[in-house]
């Protein structure tokens, strides 16, 4: 019985040299990252009067995990499918993924109809968080380094409380539909907002304690349940075609 060959055409070959080459630079700048950012610490841990003794730093540590500590499992779970690998050391490196880079990503895919997790979605989220940082940074020495003192000055205080309400909610909210619109996948999306509901009015009211992990509990519920309750007649389709 002969083994079948599969012959890589020159964009496959160009796409997996280019999955090789991010994933080895973007793990050499992720560690670079981490480097840099640990020295200030460690030098007030090891070189200052401050007397920080290990158990400290424990606790610190413990108290930071109990808080956050879910979101490092929950945000690359939930962020890969659509930015995928080489985005994805971008956006980590970058930061403000949900309310900045991944709406760039899903804009750019959907403007260019790339369906997220293909090749072609994940180039576009590359060239859309190119764009959203180059944005933010002129933005920043624009309004804030130059112009910032003046304009906060200018903008009256009501403003600015209707802006730290809603702005966020709103840009969550679009970039929710935004999702929607792009991955066009009905079921597990009705699951998902079926689930979100479920925890936000029922499991929480009755067990307040579990609200530090509702996301991540939603998000692995919503895996589980479109897992289980997917469509098994399309998958046959596409084995047979």
């Amino acid at each position: 019985m002969s083994t079948p060959t599969i012959t890589l055409t020159s964009a496959d070959a160009s796409m997996a040299r280019f999955e090789k080459q991010t994933t080895r630079y973007g793990s050499l700048t992720m560690t670079a990252g981490l480097i840099f950012s640990l020295l200030g610490p460690i030098y007030l841990v090891f070189f200052s009067d401050l007397q920080i003794a290990p158990s400290m730093i424990w606790v610190a540590f413990l108290a930071v995990a109990a808080t956050f500590g879910v979101l490092w499992i929950v945000e690359p779970v939930t962020y890969f499918p659509i930015l995928g690998s080489a985005a994805m050391y971008q956006a980590f490196m970058i930061g403000n993924i949900s309310n900045k880079l991944l709406p760039a990503a899903i804009v750019a895919q959907s403007s260019i109809g790339a369906k997220p997790g293909s090749k072609r979605g994940d180039l576009a989220a590359v060239m859309a968080i190119c764009g959203a940082a180059t944005v933010h940074l002129t933005s920043l020495l624009l309004f804030v380094g130059v112009l910032g003192t003046w304009l906060v000055s200018q903008v009256p205080a009501e403003v600015i409380d209707v802006a730290r309400l809603y702005i966020l909610p709103s840009l969550m909210g679009a970039v929710l539909v935004q999702s929607i619109v792009a991955m066009k996948s009905l079921r597990p999306t009705i699951i998902a907002i079926v689930l979100a509901l479920l925890m936000n009015f029922v499991v929480l009211p009755a067990m307040p304690a579990v609200a530090m992990f509702a996301t991540a509990l939603v998000v692995i519920a919503s895996i589980l349940v479109s897992w289980v309750l997917r469509d098994r007649k399309a998958l046959v389709t596409n084995t047979e075609d």
